[in-house]
């Protein structure tokens, strides 16, 4: 099976970067759509990015303007730009993929965590 391993997060102040990364591994495999979802203490899981095989790709509201989705396709690995970091970004961030071969349903990463002081 495919396997995701996020990095990149940390903890920063409002207002500044920080750029995630998540790298796919497996054997035999291709994936149609990878994307990021993030979930912050006591909140469901909240979409915030994806980006398809075709070059689509699309971004929460609370986000647009702020965060860049990106993918690097013979690394298969998709990157997370977050500019203009707030406070209510805070959150473990997960990475996502699914479609294509050699995958089920949608395989997770494990999370990497962000934090974003006032």
């Amino acid at each position: 099976q495919v396997q995701l391993v996020e990095s990149g997060g940390g903890s920063v102040q409002a207002g500044g970067s920080l750029r995630l990364s998540c790298v796919a591994s497996g054997s035999r495999f291709s994936i149609n759509v990878m994307g990021w979802y993030r979930q912050a203490p006591g909140n469901q899981s909240e979409f915030v990015a994806l980006t398809t095989d075709s070059g689509t790709t699309n971004l929460a509201d609370s986000v647009k303007g702020r965060f860049t989705i990106s993918r690097a396709y013979l690394e298969n690995t998709v990157y997370l730009q977050m500019n203009l970091l707030k406070a209510e970004d805070t959150a473990v961030y997960y990475c996502y993929a699914e479609g294509g071969r050699g995958i089920v349903g949608r395989r997770w990463g494990q999370g990497t965590q962000v934090t974003v002081s006032s």
